[in-house]
């Protein structure tokens, strides 16, 4: 079986999470990446959801943070308060999960404002964003979605670039953004390219994107999910195609 672009991308999303690791993630592909990691290599992470549930064995495969399969053996069923609150901004969660309309080359994200319309907004993205000393961001790789500048801040990556997180208050912050083409990182500057998923190259990920990233120096390929946890993404945790239409047309 080969695996889809947007596969290869969950399952390297669900990499970053360690075993024991407690980590926040919402609606959408963090949340097939944060169950595919409980049922591999990470059974003990624990998860943190938005909505208030902690701790949880998730049962697959929740389509939102107010699905009742996320609330599966649940240390508590608590509160968007507790959650962010207690939680997050205490630094108690090492690592958040997120998403975004826009992705800059400085790693801040827009959810709210894009070409003069209304998105959803933060959520808890501002918090996790702001507290966690680890964000991945799990998304397709669009030149819309990585301007050289977001339309809005949301959530602060690393502000207007190196040092200005520091002056803002904020912590320290690692970024990880892994798309269908690449991934790329930053700690205190601008994004770069660290590695490429399969078959794709560093001109085509510069062609889509809004501004021209660095890459590393070696530029590794991104492993793509084994037979049997290809069998798992999708007879297991995705029968149905919710997450991957697109395998429908396979």
């Amino acid at each position: 079986m080969r695996a889809l672009p947007r596969e290869i991308l969950v399952v390297e999303g669900a990499r970053q999470i360690r075993d024991g690791d407690v980590v926040i993630v919402g609606t959408g592909l963090p949340l097939l990446a944060a169950t595919f990691a409980q049922r591999t290599h990470a059974p003990q992470a624990r998860l943190v959801i938005e909505s208030g549930v902690v701790f949880p064995r998730v049962v697959p495969t929740p389509i939102s943070v107010v699905d009742p399969r996320l609330m599966n053996g649940a240390s508590r069923h608590g509160s968007l308060f507790e959650a962010l609150g207690g939680l997050v901004q205490r630094g108690l969660v090492q690592t958040g999960f997120l998403g975004g309309a826009q992705i800059d080359r400085y790693a801040n994200i827009n959810s709210t404002w894009v070409a003069g319309k209304r998105l959803p907004g933060s959520g808890g993205a501002n918090d996790i964003a702001s507290h966690c000393a680890t964000v991945v961001i799990l998304t397709d790789h669009e030149r819309r979605r990585f301007p050289q500048r977001c339309d809005y801040v949301t959530s602060p990556g690393f502000l207007d670039g190196p040092g200005h997180r520091a002056k803002a208050g904020l912590p320290a912050l690692k970024v990880k953004v892994i798309t269908d083409l690449c991934v790329m990182e930053a700690t205190d500057s601008a994004l770069r390219v660290t590695g490429l998923m399969p078959g794709a190259t560093l001109d085509a990920v510069r062609n889509n994107t809004g501004f021209t990233p660095e890459a590393a120096e070696t530029l590794g390929t991104v492993m793509p999910p084994s037979a049997a946890e290809l069998k798992l993404l999708r007879e297991v945790l995705d029968p149905a195609c919710v997450y991957f239409p697109e395998r429908k047309n396979q």
